[in-house]
């Protein structure tokens, strides 16, 4: 694991174990660690100056949502990406997100369409910087600012962590030609619906989004599996 986090800045104020859980987690979500590889438990606290137990504790958390594998006597090493799992993870996200969108419409107001553009604008800044990891944050906060419109906060929060095994892909797929592009203007399409004052179309809009990244992640994930077989 060829990571460097000495510049990792950590707050003592804060409990260590959440912050270690975020920087492992994200390492993991955007490929840093990848796949099968490694995670060496020792060297995070070695590199970060802090003891092994808010590590450890940060990795369990992790593996109770299947972002780690820790196997005894064959080490602890970030999950394969599993297409089962990934599937699950749009299933539930497609749900929570499309009640999400048609329950925000009612609430909507010019502000709300103010604050979805300038996100969208911000999202479309760093896909032409090729920022691809911010593009994928921004991409987030447009989601969540949505369950905040409908007043569903800990929507969000049930999102989150199930559309990991999601993220996985999404950072895979995202600099592929055309999808980061795509994606804007599906969320172009999402605004226009919670404008139109139609909840149905909210729902629509929001569940053809994502079933069209799913399906990418699909492909991605099959095209993967027979390189494997090949190899």
């Amino acid at each position: 694991m060829g990571l460097h986090l000495s510049k990792a800045r950590i707050d003592r104020k804060r409990p260590l174990r959440d912050q270690i859980y975020e920087l492992i987690r994200n390492l993991v979500l955007t490929g840093q660690i990848g796949p099968g590889e490694i995670v060496d438990e020792k060297l995070i606290a070695a590199q970060l100056k802090i003891s092994r137990t808010p590590v450890r504790e940060a990795v369990k958390k992790l593996s109770d949502e299947h972002l780690i594998d820790v196997i005894a006597q064959s080490g602890t090493r970030a999950a394969l990406i599993d297409r089962r799992e990934v599937e699950q993870a749009y299933i539930i996200r497609r749900a929570l997100e499309m009640e999400s969108a048609g329950r925000a419409v009612p609430h909507m107001n010019g502000a709300h369409a103010e604050a979805l553009s300038e996100i969208l604008m911000a999202h479309a800044r760093a896909i032409e910087g090729k920022d691809y990891v911010l593009a994928i944050a921004t991409d987030d906060k447009f989601h969540k600012y949505i369950s905040e419109i409908s007043n569903l906060p800990r929507l969000w929060r049930a999102v989150e962590i199930s559309k990991a095994q999601l993220d996985r892909c999404r950072h895979i797929m995202l600099p592929r030609a055309g999808e980061a592009e795509a994606t804007l203007e599906q969320h172009r399409a999402i605004i226009r619906a919670l404008n139109s004052k139609d909840p149905d179309k909210a729902r629509s809009a929001m569940g053809q989004h994502l079933d069209r990244s799913f399906a990418t992640a699909a492909k991605v994930l099959d095209a993967e599996a027979v390189k494997s077989i090949a190899s």
